[in-house]
C-alpha cells in the first residue's frame, strides 16, 4: 500500500476533527445536563423521551382540569347548602303552621315569610359562578335557567352536564342541571301519592304512607272509600274491590292493600274517600306555592287544608331528599377527583423518573468521557505535529 504525504495529513486532520466533534458532543451534554440533545444521539431513547414528555404534559392538563372541576363542584355544593337552609326553614314553618293553635292570621304571617324564602330560593337557583355562568343551567349557561311566570316557575336551561377529563378515560361531571334538583321532584312518598276527595264531610286526614311490599304494588290508581265511619273498602280504577276492613284509629287507622299502606286519622263520614295514585313530579317552587296558598286561605286549619298540607309536606320532604342526593353526588365526584389527583401525582413522578432515566446525563460517565476524548484529541494533535516534520529532504539535509 502506498501512503502519500497528503493522505497522511488529511487522515490526521480527519482524526482531529472527529475528536473535536466528540468533545463538542460531551460539552453540549454537560452544558444541558441531557444525554439526548437531538434524535441522532439515541433514536430509540429520543422516541421514548417524546412519549414520556407527552404523557407528563397530559397529566399536567388533567391536574389543571381537576383544580377547575373541584372549584366548580365546591361552589355547587355551597349553593346547595344554601338551598338546604331555605328548605329546612320552609319545613319548620310548615309544621308550625299546621299546628292547631295557629289562626288564619298567624298562618298568613307564616306565609308572608315563605314568600320571601321563595324569592331567596329563586335567586339561589339562578346563581352564577366566577365565570359568570349560571350554575344550574345545564349547557345554556348564558341565561337564567329559572323564570317566574304566570302559573309558576319554568326551567329554560337544558339537561346537559359539563364534563372534564380528570385522567385517562375518566370524565367527571362538574355540574347538575337545575331540572333534576328543583323541577322533576317526585311527589308523595316517591312511589304513590294520597289525596283527599273534594267534598269530604268528615275529619279524616291522610298521614304517613309507605310501601311494605314493592313487588305487590302495581302502580295503579285506587280509591279508599268509607262505607261507614268505621269501615272502608278499596277499589281499583275499574271498580273492582281490592280490599276492605274496619277503620279503627285506636289501631293506627291503617289502610293496607297491594303492598302499600296509608295511615288515616280523624273521623271520616260515610262516603268520604281518598285517592291513591302513582307518584308524579312537581317542582319545589310549586310545592312552596301550594303551601303558601294553603296558609293564606280562609279556614286554613280545616280538614281540607290539613290534607292538602300533609300532601305538600310529603312533596317538600321529597325536595329535601332530591337536594340531599344531589349534594351526595357532588361529594362523590369531588372524592373521585381527589383520588384521581393523587393518582396523577404518582403518575407524574413516575413519568419524570422514567424521562430522567432516558435522557438525563450521568455526569460521572460524562467526565470520564471528557477526559478520554481530551486525551485522544491531544494524541491526535501531537501525532499530526510529528508527522509534519517527517520529510525526506529533512533527512538528507
Amino acid at each position: 500500500m502506498r501512503v502519500s504525504t497528503s493522505w497522511m495529513q488529511q487522515q490526521s486532520v480527519n482524526t482531529m476533527m472527529e475528536r473535536q466533534g466528540d468533545l463538542s458532543d460531551i460539552q453540549t451534554q454537560m452544558g444541558t445536563g441531557k444525554r439526548i440533545n437531538q434524535p441522532s444521539d439515541d433514536p430509540v431513547g429520543a422516541a421514548r423521551a417524546v412519549e414520556l414528555t407527552h404523557l407528563d404534559a397530559d397529566t399536567a392538563q388533567y391536574q389543571r382540569n381537576i383544580t377547575s372541576a373541584n372549584a366548580r363542584l365546591g361552589l355547587e355544593d355551597q349553593t346547595l347548602s344554601s338551598v338546604s337552609n331555605v328548605l329546612d326553614r320552609i319545613r319548620t314553618l310548615t309544621l308550625e303552621g299546621m299546628n292547631g293553635t295557629q289562626t288564619d292570621e298567624s298562618r298568613s304571617d307564616i306565609a308572608a315569610e315563605m314568600v320571601q324564602l321563595r324569592s331567596q330560593l329563586m335567586g339561589i337557583a339562578n346563581s352564577k359562578d366566577s365565570q359568570g355562568d349560571y350554575i344550574f343551567a345545564g349547557n345554556r349557561t348564558g341565561a337564567a335557567p329559572f323564570v317566574s311566570q304566570a302559573g309558576g316557575v319554568s326551567y329554560v336551561g337544558d339537561e346537559g352536564q359539563r364534563m372534564v377529563a380528570a385522567g385517562p378515560g375518566l370524565q367527571v361531571a362538574t355540574g347538575d342541571p337545575g331540572s333534576t334538583i328543583f323541577m322533576d321532584v317526585p311527589t308523595g312518598n316517591g312511589t304513590f301519592v294520597v289525596g283527599a276527595t273534594a267534598g269530604n264531610t268528615g275529619t279524616a286526614v291522610a298521614g304517613a304512607t309507605s310501601v311494605t311490599d314493592a313487588s305487590a304494588w302495581d302502580g295503579g290508581t285506587y280509591q279508599i272509600s268509607f262505607t261507614a265511619p268505621d269501615a272502608y273498602e278499596v277499589r281499583d280504577s275499574g271498580g273492582t274491590l281490592v280490599a276492605s276492613g274496619a277503620y279503627d284509629t285506636q289501631k293506627g287507622g291503617m289502610v293496607a292493600f297491594n303492598g302499600v299502606q296509608v295511615a288515616l286519622s280523624g273521623a271520616p263520614a260515610t262516603g268520604d274517600s281518598f285517592t291513591v295514585a302513582p307518584s308524579s313530579t312537581q317542582s319545589v317552587f310549586a310545592t312552596m306555592d301550594a303551601i303558601i296558598a294553603s296558609f293564606t286561605q280562609t279556614n286554613s286549619g280545616g280538614t281540607d287544608a290539613q290534607n292538602a298540607l300533609n300532601g305538600q309536606l310529603a312533596n317538600l320532604d321529597q325536595s329535601i331528599g332530591s337536594l340531599t342526593r344531589a349534594r351526595a353526588a357532588v361529594g362523590a365526584r369531588m372524592n373521585a377527583l381527589d383520588q384521581q389527583q393523587a393518582l396523577n401525582d404518582d403518575l407524574t413522578l413516575q413519568y419524570k423518573t422514567a424521562l430522567s432515566d432516558v435522557q438525563d446525563l450521568n455526569y460521572y460517565d460524562a467526565v470520564s468521557k471528557l477526559s478520554l476524548q481530551s486525551s485522544a484529541l491531544q494524541a491526535a494533535q501531537q501525532t499530526f505535529s510529528k508527522l509534519q516534520n517527517l520529510s525526506l529532504f529533512n533527512y538528507i539535509k
